[in-house]
């Protein structure tokens, strides 16, 4: 194979998943971001001067059809995938006693199917490069908080980077769990407002997630759990 290596971001239009991709960028390599907003997605990439090393996918990181056919459209255009990161994520920001049902189907097919399906779409690929598996988490999926449905969500992503890890270990793929604290994002945009106390920024986790994909080869980084200073929980 030939040429920069190549990432893959869903949810890469805006927050932690858009400065991973001007970080990669910067770095030499060639980037593919997934969103659902076209709009996003297009400005994001007007933003960065629409550099030549960059595709913009619109898509559902829930649906394996958009996801596979994403990944179908890197290999066509760079012939090769190193890293995938699976950073699309939503919150209802509400709990399992008193909160709003409608919410939950969607957070729970984004955050837990999503990062499944784009594991089964992009392992083939993987398997060519020994390349990296990112899986941003959360805090919230090694900290218990009362009645919290997102919070459930990645205690589900934190399980499936360590089976997915198991499993792919033996074809030479990495896997890295990336889990932030609170980062200031539009993540919060649907809870109202941004929670009290020092957050990171989008910027400083994407120094965690490339420096995960960037270990020299024959190095797995598997968890990084990153809080703010100031954040006990």
């Amino acid at each position: 194979m030939t040429g920069s290596p190549v990432a893959l971001i869903t949810g890469g239009g805006s927050g932690i998943g858009a400065a991973v991709a001007r970080q990669l960028l910067d770095a030499g390599w060639r980037v593919a971001v997934t969103g659902r907003g076209e709009a996003r997605l297009r400005g994001f990439a007007e933003e960065l001067g629409d550099p030549r090393g960059l595709l913009t996918l619109a898509g559902d990181a829930s649906s394996y059809d958009d996801i596979q056919s994403a990944v179908d459209t890197v290999l066509t255009a760079y012939g090769r995938l190193d890293t995938v990161v699976a950073n699309a994520g939503i919150a209802t920001h509400d709990s399992v006693a008193d909160g709003d049902p409608a919410g939950w189907r969607e957070m729970v097919l984004t955050n837990v199917l999503g990062p499944a399906l784009l594991i089964r779409a992009s392992v083939d690929a993987l398997k060519e490069t020994r390349g990296r598996v990112v899986l941003v988490g959360s805090v919230a999926g090694f900290v218990h908080t009362p009645g919290n449905v997102y919070g459930a969500t990645k205690w589900a992503l934190t399980g499936l980077a360590e089976n997915t890890r198991r499993q792919v270990t033996e074809w030479g793929i990495g896997v890295t769990l990336i889990a932030p604290g609170r980062v200031e994002t539009p993540f919060w945009d649907s809870y109202g407002s941004l929670p009290p106390g020092h957050l990171l920024t989008a910027d400083q986790l994407a120094d965690s997630v490339v420096w995960a994909i960037r270990q020299p080869a024959g190095v797995d980084v598997n968890t990084v759990v990153v809080r703010p200073i100031g954040q006990p929980n």
